[in-house]
Formats: structure tokens, C-alpha cells, sequence
């Protein structure tokens, strides 16, 4: 436990070594003097007191000025301050009241009553120093809690290989905009994306060079859409989607062709490809204005529909669903 630490200002040495004698056989007690009232901001904050003694009457310094000053410094503002005063005064005792005093003895009190003042009001200023200390750590422990929390749910909603948004959060993603779409009565607009002979590319380069192409084309994919609510997703394997809110059916042929050149101009070999020497994408891409009467799984199948339309007319190329 925190030893209580007294700290008395008083320019008389005779005080000084009258309270230290009066504390001196106390346990857990610590007793510090500063004769020097001109130091006793700076005593203070050395020593931590867990209690100041602060007499009144003193050459170049004022008693209540220094209660004034404690309570102005964030570093002493909460120690608790016993005012030593020559005599009882009421005028006296109330200012030092209002300016911050927890006490007022007549010095020198009785060594009873001065060590009982000082325990009570160092263990009610430890007390709310530990509680403080206490709070202030639980909301740490909160905060970071809370920043692990996130953090988890960041690494659920994302691939682990490409950093893309994965399958989960697509479709959380997707559901909420085409509510939104409802609602607003706005087209939203859907691409599938896939990486044409991957299969062949990993048997040629290897299973690692595969991955670094996966990560390749979702950052090449990922840079072509970079309004604030497009979403770039892998689905898994090879396959990518791309969720185009507030997006019509005019402009999406320019973005489906804008991803297929994406990809092409990273110029990754693909030796073992019929379509090109580099590594290319078919991409098919649907849009409709969501209603209650239209399921939300149709626009992915017309996606898809088109994606396949895409290979089946000779790959690195967009197709676009007529519905």
C-alpha cells in the first residue's frame, strides 16, 4: 500500500521539527519540510504528497496565495491541504475554504488530532487516486478491447490472400445496398470477374505464382473502382465481384472494359494461355433497379450469365446481360 506523505511548508524550523516528531513514530507514514515557501510548488510536485501542511503566515509568500497556486497546477490540484493558522479567524478560515483548503488546524494541534486529520484525508486522496488509476486502466483495457474487436471483424470480412472484402461480407455488403436500392429507386450494378486458364497458369508457374497472380489482379481490380461505396470482393479460387452502387446500365460497359484493360496492361507471362501471352480476365456484367418483385440473387445469375458469354466468345473481354 502507498505510504502517506506528508508534506509541511512552514519558514519555522521549531514547527518543522515539531510535526516531524509528532508523525516520526506513525507507520507508513513519510514526512517532508520545506522551509523555503517559494520552492513549495516545486517541493509538492517532487514529493507527491499525499497531504500538504501549509501554514499561512510566511515572509514573501501568502498562505492562501500557494492554496490558490496548488489548486491552479494540474500536478496539485487534487492533494488535499490542511491550513496551520496562528489562531482561529472565521474570515480566514472561509477563504481558505474557498480557495481549496480541506482543513483548518490551529497550530500546533494536538499530535492526536493532527495525525488523525492527516489519515483522513490522505486515505480518502488514495482512495481516489487508486479509483482513478482503476478507471483509467479499465477504460485502456476497454479501448484496446475494443480495437482487437474491430480488428477481428476487420479480418473476418477480408480475404486473407489479396486483402479484398471476402464472400462473408459480400453478402452483408450486397443485401444492405440493394435494401438501399429499393428505397431509393436507384440501378445498382454487379461485374463477375475471373481469371481466364488460371488453372493452366498454376501448373505452369507453380501454386506460389498463382497467389502473387490473385494478388496481382485483385489490387489491379480494386484500383479501377475507387468511389467510396465500390466493393471489390474475391469470391475464392479465381473469381472476383464487383458491387457498383448508384450505378446505370450506361455506364457500365466502359467500367467492365476498363477492368479487362486493367488486368492486360500488368503484362504477367502466361505462357499456356489461348487467349494471350499475358494474364487476362473475362468479366461479365449485369444492372437492374432493384424492386420488392425482383430477387436480389437474379442480378448475380445475370452477371454470371454474362461472365460465361464472355469465354464462350473467346476470353479477355467484357460482356454485358441484355436484361
Amino acid at each position: 500500500m502507498q505510504p502517506i506523505t506528508i508534506l509541511l511548508i512552514d519558514d519555522q524550523l521549531m514547527v518543522g521539527e515539531a510535526v516531524r516528531r509528532s508523525v516520526c513514530q506513525e507507520p507508513g507514514v513519510e514526512f517532508h519540510f520545506c522551509s523555503n515557501p517559494l520552492e513549495a510548488i516545486a517541493a509538492a510536485k517532487r514529493v507527491r504528497p499525499t497531504v500538504i501542511l501549509q501554514d499561512l503566515v510566511m515572509p514573501d509568500v501568502n498562505g492562501l496565495d500557494l492554496v490558490r497556486q496548488y489548486r491552479a497546477d494540474p500536478a496539485t490540484k487534487a492533494i488535499p491541504i490542511i491550513v496551520l493558522s496562528t489562531k482561529e479567524e472565521a474570515t480566514v478560515k472561509s477563504e481558505a475554504f474557498r480557495l481549496g483548503a480541506n482543513d483548518y488546524l490551529v497550530k500546533l494541534p494536538d499530535r492526536i488530532e493532527l495525525i488523525a486529520r492527516i489519515r483522513y484525508h490522505s486515505e480518502a486522496y488514495l482512495s481516489l487516486t487508486q479509483r482513478d488509476e482503476a478507471y483509467r486502466a479499465l477504460r485502456k483495457s476497454q479501448q484496446e478491447l475494443m480495437e482487437i474487436n474491430l480488428e477481428l471483424q476487420r479480418l473476418t470480412n477480408v480475404d486473407g490472400l489479396t486483402g479484398l472484402s471476402n464472400r462473408r461480407y459480400f453478402e452483408e455488403f450486397f443485401d444492405t445496398e440493394w435494401r438501399n436500392a429499393i428505397r431509393s429507386g436507384e440501378p445498382i450494378s454487379l461485374l463477375m470477374i475471373d481469371i481466364d486458364h488460371f488453372k493452366q497458369y498454376n501448373d505452369t508457374y507453380g501454386h506460389l505464382g498463382g497467389d502473387e497472380v490473385l494478388r496481382a489482379v485483385a489490387q489491379a481490380v480494386k484500383a479501377t473502382f475507387l468511389r467510396p461505396k465500390d466493393l471489390a470482393v474475391r469470391m475464392g479460387g479465381e473469381e472476383f465481384v464487383v458491387v457498383l452502387p448508384q450505378t446505370p446500365a450506361s455506364s457500365i460497359a466502359s467500367l467492365a472494359d476498363k477492368v479487362v484493360r486493367s488486368v492486360e496492361s500488368l503484362g504477367i507471362p502466361h505462357s499456356h494461355s489461348s487467349v494471350s501471352d499475358k494474364v487476362t480476365i473475362s468479366v461479365g456484367a449485369s444492372t437492374c433497379v432493384p424492386t420488392s418483385e425482383v430477387c436480389s440473387s437474379d442480378l448475380i445469375e445475370n452477371a454470371d450469365r454474362a461472365m460465361y458469354e464472355a469465354k464462350r466468345s473467346g476470353r479477355n473481354r467484357a460482356m454485358i446481360d441484355p436484361h
